[in-house]
């Protein structure tokens, strides 16, 4: 008998309260707030948006931070095609400020607002903390990236410089919209299964089963962003869904060449290249070991 029942599974699909829009939007309007009170921030072109689990409504834990993104479009980061010059695309004199001063001053507002002892600076984002009023904030200060094709068009997406001077790259409005589309196809049921999928990962860390820290529950979503849509579809039960979608990601994940072209849910970066925190090996043991902690 399997370890969890479709009782279980069914009550897990569900996000844990009603009220996720409302504190996604509840985070945006107090960074916002604090951005319009900042003299030089306010008066830049910056797009403030959520991104990650909470806006992309697959969230499965009461009071997890929500990620809120707060990109400059008035300076941006680029790249163009091998052998093209900076002028070709209209690129001229590049931004007055660095990446580092500007993440300095969003830091400065959001301690300006909620004062010094609320706001931790990170490697990659800066931390409003929680209260009685608030959820826990992760503000993301990124700019614009713009990815230039060879006809002068270009797809755009979030790219920071981290404290440690890494550089990363991200399209979480593509992701949004993706996981949408999916979600239609497979009748509500793609975002269904990945909070189902996440909340079996935090059981099996509850457990004391070992768990990879690179597979993380952006991995897992992407994983299922992957399986194919007839699977969601075909299967009458959470538990025929999630069992084949686990026997599809080992199958796949076995030999490297079926799945080493798969993407992220936006579909414009690889799922399984720069050096990311997990690899299709911890993937396809993942699958083992969640496979025998279900009991299937």
């Amino acid at each position: 008998m399997a370890r969890f029942n479709e009782e279980t599974l069914n009550s897990w699909r569900k996000p844990p309260s009603d009220t996720e829009d409302s504190k996604l939007s509840n985070s945006l309007r107090l960074v916002k707030d604090a951005i319009s009170k900042h003299d030089w921030l306010s008066t830049l072109n910056l797009d403030i948006f959520g991104q990650g689990s909470y806006a992309n409504d697959t969230n499965v834990r009461l009071n997890s931070d929500i990620d809120v993104c707060v990109m400059n479009r008035d300076c941006f980061f680029y790249d163009i095609p091998k052998n093209a010059y900076a002028g070709d695309y209209g690129l001229g004199t590049p931004c007055g400020y660095l990446f580092r001063e500007y993440k300095n001053q969003i830091e400065k507002a959001l301690k300006d607002c909620f004062g010094r002892e609320s706001v931790v600076r990170g490697n990659k984002c800066i931390t409003v903390k929680g209260n009685t009023y608030r959820i826990e904030t992760d503000v993301v200060a990124a700019w614009e990236y713009r990815n230039y094709g060879e006809q002068g068009g270009y797809v755009a997406g979030t790219k920071l410089i981290s404290d440690a001077s890494d550089a990363v790259l991200n399209y979480p409005k593509q992701h949004i919209f993706n996981a949408i589309q999916k979600n239609h196809l497979t009748h509500k049921r793609f975002k269904r299964l990945t909070r189902i999928l996440k909340k079996i990962r935090y059981r099996m860390i509850a457990d004391g089963f070992s768990v990879d820290d690179g597979i993380t529950s952006f991995l897992l979503e992407s994983l299922l962003w992957n399986v194919p849509d007839n699977v969601f579809i075909i299967n009458n039960t959470w538990s025929d869904r999630l069992k084949e979608a686990i026997v599809f990601l080992y199958n796949k994940t076995t030999d490297p060449a079926t799945c080493k072209e798969w993407g992220e849910v936006s579909e414009l970066l690889y799922l399984f290249h720069n050096q990311r925190k997990w690899t299709i090996q911890s993937v396809n043991k993942f699958m083992q070991d969640l496979w025998t902690y279900l009991e299937f």
